[in-house]
């Protein structure tokens, strides 16, 4: 049955604004731990960073999980911002009453769960309003790299409140909108008739996520701000390049083709991966160095949608569990990039 036209623009709206909030809930996180970074010792913010990336993510398997069970799924959203203002909040008293040791991993684990709740519930909205539509799924998850980036590299009390108050903004006109689009299952229909093999069709894209987590840090400019050789303008540019490429990434299997797209971002991602790994340890920042890094980093990051949508695809009515699994699976190629 066809949406009507109102139907569909407002369905890209939300859309539109759940990426929004991505970029903001990233952004702050990633602020407010940076600040609170230059009050701690070392083995203290190892701790707390990893405190928060286990929250964030490895807890979305089971975020997600409630996000699908739930009648109400706006309470997720309620209850991530109220996290978030928490956050902000602890970490303005952490830093003014230098409780640095003692409420450092507080916060952590505050933005870890909003980041955690946020996600799943966004990942759900827009599969389940669109119909799991490739292209609204790359445009959801594009915007989290840049936000991540923003908060990394403009750290400041400024831009903490500009974000929390830009999200609870969003969190309104979401809420708002979201009563004129259509209710009901709009999930797809799984293909697959046997458990194992949905099973196995789940462990092969967490598998996939995995390998694309490890090479996307081959690809990655990562370094101290304004440090040399990485610029922040580089790591600017080098998330907008992945941003791109997520966004971009759901437009081309549209058009496309899901095989025939993604065979081509794998085999440009693995050529620009070889090249970068043939080269010396000392990889120019600049010049064809840096286009070999971006073009790798664009082509790699195409696939974030695809998995996505055969995630959804795979698990019809679980959306949040798919996202959330296929989240937790970045985590162990990013140990083993960084290890």
């Amino acid at each position: 049955m066809t949406q009507p036209t109102a139907s569909i623009r407002n369905t890209w709206r939300l859309t539109a604004i759940c990426s929004a909030m991505h970029l903001l809930v990233d952004g702050l996180c990633v602020c407010s731990l940076y600040l609170l970074s230059e009050a701690i010792v070392d083995r203290q913010l190892l701790a707390m960073f990893i405190a928060y990336n286990v929250l964030a993510f490895l807890t979305q398997p089971l975020t997600g999980a409630l996000a699908d069970h739930a009648k109400r799924r706006h309470w997720l959203l309620l209850a991530s911002v109220l996290l978030l203002t928490l956050a902000v909040l602890a970490t303005v008293a952490v830093l003014r009453y230098g409780l640095v040791a003692e409420g450092s991993m507080l916060v952590a684990a505050m933005l870890g769960m909003g980041n955690s709740l946020f996600h799943v519930w966004g990942g759900k909205q827009v599969a389940v309003t669109t119909r799991n539509d490739i292209r609204a799924l790359g445009m959801f998850v594009s915007t989290g790299v840049l936000g991540l980036s923003l908060g990394y590299v403009f750290f400041s009390w400024n831009l903490l409140c500009l974000f929390l108050l830009a999200i609870s903004v969003l969190a309104v006109a979401y809420l708002h909108g979201e009563a004129t689009v259509c209710s009901g299952d709009n999930s797809q229909r799984s293909t697959l008739n046997s458990q194992l093999l949905t099973i196995m069709a789940l462990l092969l894209l967490m598998g996939v996520v995995m390998l694309r987590s490890y090479a996307g840090q081959g690809f990655s400019l990562g370094a101290d701000v304004g440090a040399d050789p990485v610029p922040a303008r580089l790591v600017l540019l080098a998330a907008t390049v992945s941003m791109l490429g997520k966004m971009s990434g759901g437009w081309i299997a549209r058009r496309w083709g899901i095989v025939t797209s993604f065979a081509l971002m794998v085999v440009v991602a693995a050529l620009c991966f070889y090249i970068v790994k043939g080269w010396h340890v000392d990889f120019p920042y600049t010049g064809m160095g840096l286009a070999v890094l971006l073009v790798g980093a664009f082509a790699v990051n195409c696939t974030m949608p695809v998995t996505l949508y055969l995630a959804n695809a795979v698990l019809p009515g679980r959306e949040g569990l798919a996202f959330g699994l296929l989240a937790a699976a970045l985590i162990p190629g990013y140990l083993l990039a960084t290890l």
